[in-house]
Order: structure tokens, then C-alpha cells, then sequence
């Protein structure tokens, strides 16, 4: 099997296990008898663990010269974490194994996008062709992750996602090495990076962007569970959410045109304050997960637009730098503020409440789109 096919099976099984941790941790606290608050503490405390161990685990890859071996090893440590995990039930060793399993399962992502790029350019495929199974694999997995927890109780996702880390490192040990040629984040290159008035104002747009993006990632389960849902209503939110991802990304060498990366930005602003804003009159669990369709006009389009926008905007020697800090900012920095204010806000106030008020901050991100969209137009023609 070749290395293309290979790494879209790794993509697959990745993706699923990010299926089984990210929509379905709030929803496994929560029936564990925490509440949104505390929630929120455990997944911004990720966000900072994160932004820690995605860089560190960068700089080892760098200095290793391999992206496999750091693979099988974070796979490895992330598979036994995740099973203790989900088979916890008390609040300390619940919140001590999600920040170990934060440090090891999360930095896998840039890894695998590095992987993504490096393979597809070498062996002349699209970045899509691959990406595409990780969103299928989200999308399987939200599905069926969300029936055996409805059937069998969160404990089920303990020998879950153990067994799709084995099949895992499998894959990986199968997959042939890339060896890294990209230079670490450091002081000197972020501060040259961001000093690039036009990159300050777009990483702006993306932080105003993301956080209420990351506040529904983290809240969705647990308002589904506050109108009544049950853990497969949260699966078959994902599964849309993910699902409808995976036509975007495939034919994104079609839609996405240079040039016009910032009004497809400000585009997609406008369907996320759509979603969330028509998320605080619905009282139906199973509309609001049919309303999760959106997304195919909000986190694939606007991601996608704002890599190929920072690669037009950064030199070539600082793109390595400017898609971590794209990644750190997006998962992990807004993260931090989206958990913490959120769970404050939904402790206080409840679903609706935090609803709308992330359909606020999207519709302020989607009127500072036009604006630089409108800046960007007038430098061009001046």
C-alpha cells in the first residue's frame, strides 16, 4: 500500500478519536455530575496544555528528524490515558488524565497536517484528496460514538477509543517516514512574523472569529442534553457538522479563489451568526442537530480561506511559523477563552444565553471581515 493511502487510513482513524474526545468529554462530564462551570474549567486548562505540548512536541519532531516515531509514542501514551479517562468517574483523576491526555493527543494534529502536506506534494495529490478521510473519520465516529453511549453508557468509550489507537498504531507503523525540514517557532521569527501590521489584524479576525466557533464545540453537547437530547442526538450532530465537511475540503481546489480569501472569510462569519443566532429559538434537540448542516458554510470555508489568505500574506520562510500560530491561536488560545467565558456564562445564564451571545461575536467577526476585505481593496488599488 502506498504512502498516500496509508496516511488517508491514519487520517481516518485519527480524526475518530478526536470525534470521541472533543464533542464527547462535556458530554461524559456531565454525566458524571459535573456542571458547565467546572466543564469549562477542564477543557480551557486543555486549551493552555495545548498551546504548550503542540510546539514542544514540534521542536522534538524537528530535532529527531522524524514525525513516525513521535507518532507512535504520543499514539501510545494517548491510548492508555484515554481509556483511563473514560472509566473514571471522580473529579480529580477525571481532570488530571484529560490534561495528560490534552498534552499527548493534541499536538498529533499539526504533526498529521505536516504529514498531509508533505506526502500529497510529493507524490502529486491534493492536500483534499487526503484531508478528506480525517473529516469522514470525525464524522463516523460522532455518529456511532453517540448510540453505544446512549446504549451502553459513557464507560463504553473507554474500549472505544483504546481499540482505534491500536488500530492506529498499526497504521503508523506501517506508514513510511517523513523526515521534518520545517524550522520551530522561536522568539525571533515569531516576533518578525508578527510584525506585519496586516497578519496582526488578520490573526484579530480569527480570534473573534474562533472563540464563539469553539464555544459551540464545547457546549453543543451539553445545551442538546439541556432541551432533552440524548448522547446519539449529540452524534448525529457531529455526524452532520463533520460529514458535510468532507465535500468542502475535497472540492475546496474549485471554490477557493486567490485573492478572495478575506470576503470568503467574512462569508462564512455571516452563516456561523446564522447558526448560532437561529441556535437560541430552537427548542427541539433534534432541529437544532439538523441545523449542524451549517457548518458546511462555516469552519472548512473559513479555515481553509484563512490558510491559503496567511500563506499570500507571510513570506515563504515564515509559513511554518505562521500555521502554528494560525493552529495555536485557533485551537488553542481561543480555546482557553471560549471554555472559561463560556462555562461562566452558561453556569450563570444557561444555553440560550450563551447562544446569544456567540452569535454576537460572529456577527462582529463577519462585519470586521468586510472591513479588511474593504482595507485590503483599497491598498491594492492604490
Amino acid at each position: 500500500m502506498n504512502a498516500p493511502q496509508l496516511l488517508r487510513g491514519f487520517n481516518f482513524l485519527y480524526f475518530a478519536l478526536l470525534a470521541i474526545f472533543i464533542p464527547f468529554l462535556p458530554v461524559y462530564l456531565a454525566g458524571q455530575g459535573l456542571n458547565p462551570g467546572q466543564i469549562g474549567f477542564i477543557v480551557g486548562t486543555g486549551g493552555f496544555v495545548t498551546i504548550i505540548s503542540q510546539p514542544l512536541w514540534g521542536m522534538i519532531s524537528d530535532r529527531t528528524r522524524t514525525i513516525r516515531k513521535v507518532l507512535l509514542l504520543l499514539l501510545l501514551f494517548a491510548g492508555v490515558l484515554g481509556y483511563s479517562l473514560y472509566a473514571s468517574d471522580r473529579f480529580i483523576p477525571l481532570i488530571s488524565f484529560a490534561m495528560l491526555l490534552y498534552f499527548f493527543l493534541m499536538p498529533i494534529d499539526p504533526l498529521t497536517e505536516s504529514l498531509n502536506f508533505r506526502v500529497a506534494e510529493a507524490h502529486g495529490v491534493s492536500y483534499g484528496s487526503i484531508r478528506t478521510y480525517g473529516a469522514l473519520g470525525y464524522a463516523v465516529m460522532s455518529l456511532l460514538a453517540g448510540y453505544v453511549m446512549s446504549y451502553f453508557g459513557g464507560h463504553i468509550l473507554a474500549p472505544l477509543f483504546a481499540g482505534i489507537v491500536l488500530l492506529s498504531l498499526v497504521t503508523t507503523w506501517t506508514m513510511p517516514d517523513a523526515p521534518v525540514s520545517g524550522k520551530p517557532v522561536t522568539l525571533g521569527s515569531l516576533k518578525a512574523f508578527l510584525g506585519n501590521k496586516e497578519t496582526v489584524l488578520f490573526l484579530v479576525l480569527v480570534l473573534i472569529s474562533s472563540v464563539p466557533a469553539r464555544m459551540n464545540d464545547t457546549f453543543l453537547g451539553v445545551y442538546i442534553s439541556e432541551l432533552g437530547g440524548k448522547p446519539e442526538l449529540v452524534g448525529q450532530a457531529w455526524f452532520l457538522a463533520a460529514g458535510s465537511e468532507i465535500l468542502v475540503f475535497a472540492l475546496s481546489f474549485w471554490w477557493l479563489r486567490k485573492g478572495q480569501e478575506l470576503m470568503i472569510i467574512s462569508i462564512s462569519g455571516f452563516f456561523y451568526f446564522l447558526r448560532f443566532f437561529l441556535s437560541v429559538w430552537l427548542t427541539d434537540p433534534q432541529q437544532l442537530v439538523f441545523l449542524q448542516f451549517l457548518q458546511i458554510l462555516t469552519f472548512p470555508v473559513f479555515y481553509s480561506a484563512a490558510i491559503q489568505y496567511l500563506y499570500s500574506i507571510v513570506p515563504a520562510e515564515w509559513r511554518a511559523t505562521g500555521q502554528t500560530v494560525l493552529a495555536l491561536l485557533f485551537f488553542g488560545i481561543s480555546g482557553i477563552v471560549a471554555s472559561y467565558a463560556g462555562g461562566a456564562l452558561y453556569n450563570a445564564f444557561g444555553g440560550k444565553s450563551l447562544y446569544v451571545c456567540i452569535s454576537g461575536m460572529s456577527l462582529a467577526g463577519f462585519i470586521f471581515g468586510l472591513i479588511l476585505y474593504r482595507l485590503s481593496r483599497k491598498e491594492r488599488n492604490v
